[in-house]
């Protein structure tokens, strides 16, 4: 891959996409009227609670929704290619090659049966058809890049003669071995330990600013969000509810939910009695309430925002908010 790529081209464009459960005409979706996009050389988080539709979306985004879910409407676009509407064919070719992902568990996404390395080589020899000795070598290539030591001895070990940061280096290892354009990572360091964590972290930072890749980084976590992501978008309930640049959602939340999200976070220098949390719980997919679905866990509501739907405006330059008292929760401050 090109590390020079133009930083404003589109790799990856989800517009007012719905998701669907089969058998459930006439219900609301999992997901619905989620849009945003992530352009070369830019990280974007996908954030909110879990059962706000953040890892759905994600495995829509890839093709490997359960059987059970289907895209009702919306399009996804990668790299300019309507995936969408891709057969099974392109889908599988697709992967690996153009869109790479790392999810939280490596021990679940590598094969036991087999070794580093080859796992490694299988993407090369299936979509750039490497003779099977080369495709090994760049494997050996690619564990160094990763930061795994003695690179050729762990390309001939296997998943459980790994540590749990090995583990998950060679995951990224064998993601980004066909130079994708798009890197999805969901929850990439749950499992990991904290330093383990900060250098994952510093890995995927570095191996993006390397190859311009995009990456979609699916996480609860805020403190993640803020030393790596450069976009973030929050999800409530199966829809996005704000999007912004990371520093203009931290210093000026335009959305209730996102701003109880960060109030939630402990920060130094804050002292509190009691860290702030947010009353309710995230109403089950089949059950979004009208109006605005947040309305029962907030603080702004009011009668209209109980009815209809809730449309997304902007709020500044590169700043969007899906809320009817913008004005009121932006007049007040972080700190407060």
């Amino acid at each position: 891959m090109n590390a020079t790529a133009a930083r404003h081209e589109t790799v990856l464009s989800v517009d007012t996409l719905r998701l669907d459960l089969l058998g459930s005409p006439g219900q609301p979706g999992l997901v619905e009227d989620v849009s945003f996009q992530v352009r070369a050389g830019e990280t974007v988080a996908l954030i909110g609670e879990s059962g706000c539709g953040k890892s759905i979306t994600s495995l829509a985004v890839l093709d490997l929704l359960p059987p059970q879910v289907v895209v009702a409407s919306g399009t996804i676009s990668v790299a300019g290619e309507d995936v969408t509407a891709a057969t099974a064919r392109r889908m599988d070719a697709l992967r690996g090659s153009v869109v790479g992902s790392v999810f939280q568990d490596p021990m679940s996404s590598l094969d036991p049966t087999m070794t580093v390395g080859a796992q490694i080589a299988e993407s090369r020899r299936l979509h750039l058809r490497e003779p099977r000795k080369v495709a090994l070598e760049r494997a050996v290539e690619l564990l160094e890049l990763v930061g795994i030591p003695n690179p050729r001895a762990r390309a001939a070990a296997y998943p459980y003669e790994l540590s749990g940061g090995m583990q998950q280096r060679a995951l990224i290892a064998a993601a980004i071995a066909c130079e994708p354009r798009l890197l999805i990572a969901d929850e990439p360091t749950t499992a990991l330990d904290v330093t383990v964590q900060a250098e994952i972290l510093e890995l995927l930072a570095d191996l993006q600013q390397r190859t311009g890749m995009g990456m979609l980084l699916v996480t609860h976590d805020l403190g993640v969000v803020a030393g790596i992501a450069d976009r973030v978008v929050v999800m409530y309930a199966g829809q996005t509810v704000e999007q912004a640049p990371t520093e203009e959602l931290f210093a000026n939340p335009a959305h209730p939910y996102t701003r109880a999200l960060l109030s939630s976070v402990p920060q130094a220098g804050r002292r509190l009695t009691a860290l702030p949390i947010i009353p309710g719980r995230v109403p089950p997919a089949g059950a979004f309430p009208a109006g605005c679905r947040f309305h029962d866990r907030c603080a702004f509501a009011e009668a209209r925002c109980l009815d209809g739907e809730i449309p997304v405006a902007a709020v500044r330059d590169d700043h969007d908010s899906r809320c009817l008292r913008v004005d009121a929760v932006t007049r007040l401050e972080m700190s407060s």
